[in-house]
């Protein structure tokens, strides 16, 4: 089965880990699943070719021979999970509540982290931006409170690694350095532990080395 996906030719995140396609590529080593990667420029992106494959003009997508062409990183992470073992528990409860743990990463706790993100870098200069920021910085802090409570001393949300904490972790990524994820030690310490799994830790390299290469051309 050859897997393919879709990645920035010159990522805005400047190799840290941080574009939605260091999930997929977590996911697929996690698995120990080969593929390849097609790397994109932003106008490659908004193209019919790519369209095609993601009306949005987004990355990632994920091809494999046979199989779907799928965009999200969410949808395609849990295609991963449910095809191969590691990502995934086998006892049908326990599965229920990794799969609800990936819902929750990506609806709960993304939207205000990534949204702050983007108001950082894109409204800085508008009236509105500091209320705009107190309002986003205080729902994230209620999300981080609500999971610090869940997590506890525990190594992973529930039970053993899963699929869940792989978005999770990705999500989270963006506090770090920030006073939001200082309050929260054992939250940092979450994140830690995903980071030094060594699946994380070959999908970091192999998209740093994208980022390097383009860099260097």
């Amino acid at each position: 089965m050859t897997v393919t996906i879709t990645a920035f030719e010159r990522s805005p995140d400047r190799g840290n880990g941080l574009a939605r396609d260091m999930r997929v590529r977590w996911a697929l080593e996690e698995a120990g699943q080969l593929y390849d990667v097609r790397l994109l420029s932003f106008q490659a992106m908004k193209e019919p070719a790519h369209l095609a494959l993601h009306p949005f003009g987004q990355i990632p997508t994920y091809e494999e021979e046979g199989g779907p062409a799928l965009f999200e990183s969410g949808a395609i992470v849990l295609h991963i999970a449910e095809r191969h073992a590691g990502l995934l528990p086998g006892e049908a409860k326990a599965r229920a509540r990794a799969i609800m743990w990936m819902f929750a990463a990506l609806n709960t706790v993304e939207p205000p982290v990534f949204e702050r993100a983007l108001a950082r870098i894109l409204e800085r200069d508008e009236p509105w931006y500091e209320q705009r920021l107190r309002v986003l910085e205080d729902t994230i802090r209620k999300r981080l409170a609500g999971l610090s409570r869940h997590l506890g001393d525990a190594e992973w949300l529930d039970g053993g690694f899963s699929a869940g904490d792989l978005l999770m972790v990705t999500v989270l990524r963006r506090l770090q350095g920030s006073e939001l994820l200082a309050a929260y030690p054992e939250i940092a310490a979450y994140i830690a532990r995903g980071e030094a799994r060594p699946a994380y830790r070959r999908a970091f390299a192999a998209q740093r080395a994208v980022f390097t290469a383009a860099s260097a051309g």
